[in-house]
């Protein structure tokens, strides 16, 4: 873990009604967007120095608490991908994520993360960083663990999250249009046309190209839905008498290779982890400008 330390983990009131929502922040998802998605580049007032990415980040993530979030001031807790999150996973498909670019204008968010985590700081936002975990599992270990009915919003445009999603966990896509932004059990369902306890079996079918988790060759979407149609899971396939013909014949070949892919994009929920949220709101964040300038760097 690192940055500004969370404070002491205190008791979730047992009403957990008067607990604020808690949102929790894929770091390294909102800093790419920022990054890459601001309408315009920002600069120091000299024109020396480029700050899109710690500007936008804040930017996005204040209109993001001010606008999107139900029922009032979260306590929001921005989780960073650890720098070896991801060998455990690789260690068992050598390909997740292998063909990421690498070169200098595509990790250029990096250059704005040491100064991001001092805003956090600054501002009074808890931050969390594992060297062996990637958000994606510490997010799913925190959401687990937040007793009910205490909501949870996770602010990413990664579609692994889907997994979590049931009627108090929801998954954040400020992408979407207005309305459609806060990811529902319905919304995975209008959109995939499966429930969010098949996301898991819908990818390992179809695969998952962001992570290049290939799925079943031949089997995209559409026919992954089809399988999966009336709540069927890996296991209820072999029995299911869809697996005969055609694209089906293909996922009974290659029937154990799908439950590997699905194990990969199961996200763990039992990380141990350092502190815990405190229940209690995060200060207001001020304005993206406020927030540089206090880091000395305009």
């Amino acid at each position: 873990m690192g940055g500004r330390p969370m404070q002491p983990t205190l008791p979730i009131p047992a009403d957990t009604t008067t607990a604020p929502p808690l949102l929790l922040v894929d770091g390294h998802n909102l800093l790419w967007g920022a990054t890459f998605g601001f309408p315009a580049p920002i600069y120091s007032r000299d024109k020396t120095r480029l700050l899109t990415g710690l500007f936008a980040f804040f930017a996005l993530l204040r209109v993001a608490i001010r606008n999107e979030i139900p029922g009032g001031s979260p306590e929001a807790i921005v989780v960073w991908d650890g720098e070896h999150g991801s060998r455990a996973r690789q260690q068992e498909h050598d390909g997740y994520k292998a063909s990421r670019p690498t070169d200098d204008d595509a990790l250029l968010p990096l250059r704005f993360l040491p100064d991001v985590k001092r805003g956090l700081d600054s501002c009074g936002i808890a931050w969390i960083e594992l060297d062996q975990a990637e958000a994606d599992d510490v997010i799913a270990t925190l959401a687990h663990a937040t007793p009910a009915p205490r909501p949870v919003i996770v602010m990413s445009r990664d579609r692994d999250y889907y997994q979590l999603v049931t009627d108090r966990v929801h998954v954040l896509n400020t992408r979407f249009r207005a309305g459609h932004r806060l990811v529902t059990p319905a919304e995975v369902y209008a959109r995939h046309q499966v429930t969010p306890d098949q996301w898991t079996d819908f990818r390992a079918l179809a695969g998952d190209p962001a992570d290049e988790i290939p799925g079943v060759h031949g089997v995209g979407a559409k026919t992954a839905a089809r399988l999966l149609d009336g709540g069927l899971h890996l296991e209820d396939l072999p029995a299911s008498g869809r697996l005969t013909t055609g694209r089906g014949r293909t996922v009974a070949e290659q029937y154990d290779l799908a439950l590997k892919w699905r194990d990969l994009i199961r996200l763990t929920t039992t990380l141990d982890l350092p502190r815990h949220p405190t229940g209690t709101p995060s200060p207001a964040l001020p304005r993206p400008a406020d927030i540089v300038e206090e880091l000395g760097l305009w």
